[in-house]
């Protein structure tokens, strides 16, 4: 067998890897959330564009209302990202391409972001498309890839904004490329960028109609908090386990290394990554940074560590972090990545409520579903769209009221007075209880059921239910 075929079957098992575990662990809060947003799709929603409800809304057409169902598109999705990891790697450093693709599905990001049901899915997936754009702008001098990078970059918008980098990284190649600076004076990258914001208008549209509330809770955290060197280091460790450290280092050295010629292939994903690296960087130094949210930059990464992994010309200090990151980036990356298969499959450390992983996902969710339904009240009110969510999704006989949040579900028909008017349960995450707001609209709210979500018998984290009647005034609520 040859390297690339053993490339190649290390590629399809993880693969079937990732779909085996879609369709087997059960949803996040997140994924349940957007899946109650692809039930009422619209052009855009609080939280995010609206890309992932539609990638939801195509898998439950195909697969019913399932974990496997709200995930497909996602998967499918990691496909596409990795063939154009691939063909991306072939058009800037030949004979790269099948490394590239595995150093991409070895890192806990994309295996992740692209297995659960989130805005990143289809955010890497453009991401991966506008890279090989721009490599075959780089490779092939036909500005009709411009287009093209403009169609990957307006889906990315409908995605996420931070698709927006990746526009401004192209800008820095444009100008900082000897050869890449006479696309300038042409209409083709002007062209690109007209179609991109085309693509995008539907979301600025919805933003202008609804107060710009997605660009404001987006854009509304760059200035937030204080100096602190906290956030830098919390960011540079995820990015570290989220890549791999190996993987990371070897990356990190091509692109600091390795980027002196600006019209070489390593300098096009250098000024790429340049502008998000910045900003992660700046922001982190005075707010915390999710670990996913250079996710859009991985393609870049997976291929800027494959170059490096084959450049054996380094020297000094340098050298020595490429001998041991070469030996130990693939079998360190496999190790973490079924390290953390197994936890969120098998629970082979019983964490308790100390598992991320299990709290994350809505494992016992099942026991919790038996729970409420054995109180017979056929709406569930809530207040907090984790709850919500999962509620609704578990639950699916039951009609979940969604008190107090109304702007996460503005297409969602509104509850009526005849919606309270039936038995009512109040249910909540113990930490998260506001029965108080529960008890501005209603004469009695009493507790009847504390119990808790379980892994092998230990609890995951702790809920109480509340019997509620008496309306005194019907509160704003929706029926996601």
């Amino acid at each position: 067998m040859t390297e690339q075929q053993r490339f190649l079957a290390a590629i399809a098992a993880l693969t079937v890897v990732r779909f085996i575990a879609a369709a087997v662990l059960p949803l996040s809060s997140d994924e349940a959330y957007y899946w109650l947003w692809s039930k009422h799709l619209a052009a855009g929603y609080y939280d995010h564009p609206p890309a992932i409800a539609y990638t939801v809304r195509f898998g439950t057409a195909l697969f019913g209302a399932t974990s496997f169902g709200v995930r497909i598109g996602p998967l499918l999705l990691s496909l596409l990202a990795s063939l154009f990891v691939w063909f991306s790697a072939e058009s800037l450093f030949k004979g790269q391409g099948a490394r590239s693709t595995l150093f991409f599905n070895l890192t806990l990001m994309f295996s992740i972001e692209t297995l659960a049901t989130t805005p990143d899915a289809p955010s890497v997936a453009a991401a991966a498309a506008f890279l090989y754009c721009i490599a075959k702008v780089r490779e092939t001098e036909k500005g009709s890839w411009w287009l093209a990078a403009g169609l990957a970059s307006g889906l990315g918008l409908l995605s996420k904004y931070t698709m927006l980098f990746l526009g401004a990284g192209a800008g820095v190649w444009l100008l900082l490329s000897p050869k890449a600076r006479p696309w300038l004076l042409t209409a083709w990258p002007y062209l690109g960028a007209a179609l991109a914001g085309l693509i995008f208008l539907p979301n600025i549209l919805w933003n202008a109609e609804h107060g710009w509330m997605t660009f404001v809770f987006q854009f509304g955290r760059i200035a937030e908090g204080q100096f602190t060197l906290r956030f830098l280091l919390e960011f540079l460790g995820a990015q570290l386990v989220l890549a791999s450290p190996f993987i990371f280092a070897l990356a990190a050295l091509s692109l600091a290394f390795s980027a002196r010629d600006r019209d070489s292939a390593i300098f096009l994903l250098a000024a790429l990554v340049f502008p998000s690296a910045l900003y992660f960087l700046v922001h982190s130094l005075h707010d915390r940074i999710q670990g996913n949210w250079p996710s859009f930059l991985y393609p870049a990464l997976a291929i800027a560590a494959a170059d490096a992994f084959t450049r054996a010309e380094w020297s000094g200090w340098t050298r020595h972090i490429w001998r041991v990151a070469h030996a130990a980036a693939t079998p360190v990356a496999a190790t973490l990545l079924i390290a953390v298969y197994a936890q969120a499959l098998f629970g082979v450390i019983p964490f308790g409520r100390s598992d991320p992983l299990a709290r994350l996902l809505a494992v016992g969710m099942d026991g919790v579903a038996a729970k409420i339904e054995s109180r017979h009240a056929p709406v569930l009110l809530t207040t907090d769209y984790a709850t919500t969510a999962w509620l609704a999704f578990y639950l699916p006989h039951e009609q979940v009221a969604a008190i107090g949040e109304d702007f996460r579900y503005l297409n969602a028909p509104a509850a009526t007075t005849a919606t309270y008017a039936q038995p009512l349960l109040y249910v909540t995450e113990e930490r998260r209880d506001r029965h108080d707001i529960i008890a501005q609209h209603f004469a009695q709210v009493t507790p009847v059921l504390r119990f808790d979500r379980l892994r092998r018998g230990v609890p995951i984290a702790h809920y109480v239910a509340y019997q509620v009647s008496g309306l005194k005034g019907a509160p704003s609520g929706r029926l996601p």
